[in-house]
């Protein structure tokens, strides 16, 4: 991984392409269970890993890092390492993870009005 140091932390990256593949992308969020609830707790100003696993009944540590890794792998997440101790990590969404949301809103969106219509 790349590291790259900020005013106050450290951000990690992955080597993204440098367009990132929406259809990769979509295939990897819609294609589980999990990463559609860590993005929406992201958006939502979660962003510590532990607070996302007790917000998640259920979600191991193991598999919240996998998620972590792909997401970042796909250019949606970026993680923030603060040079505290004990060490503070962060994930937020990058510029193209706040670009995707609205793929994310329209699907939810859809849902909402065939649940509704039952």
């Amino acid at each position: 991984m790349k590291e790259l140091k900020a005013t106050e932390a450290q951000q990690e990256t992955n080597a993204t392409p440098i367009t990132p593949n929406v259809a990769a992308t979509v295939e990897a969020v819609f294609g589980c269970k999990w990463s559609l609830r860590i993005l929406g707790l992201i958006r939502e100003g979660i962003n510590r890993p532990g607070a996302i696993e007790h917000a998640l009944a259920g979600l191991t540590p193991k598999v919240q890092n996998y998620y972590f890794r792909r997401m970042m792998g796909l250019g949606v997440l970026e993680k923030i390492i603060y040079p505290e101790v004990p060490p503070r990590v962060e994930y937020r969404l990058t510029n193209f993870g706040l670009r995707f949301m609205p793929v994310l809103d329209a699907i939810q969106e859809l849902q909402r009005e065939l649940e509704a219509k039952k």
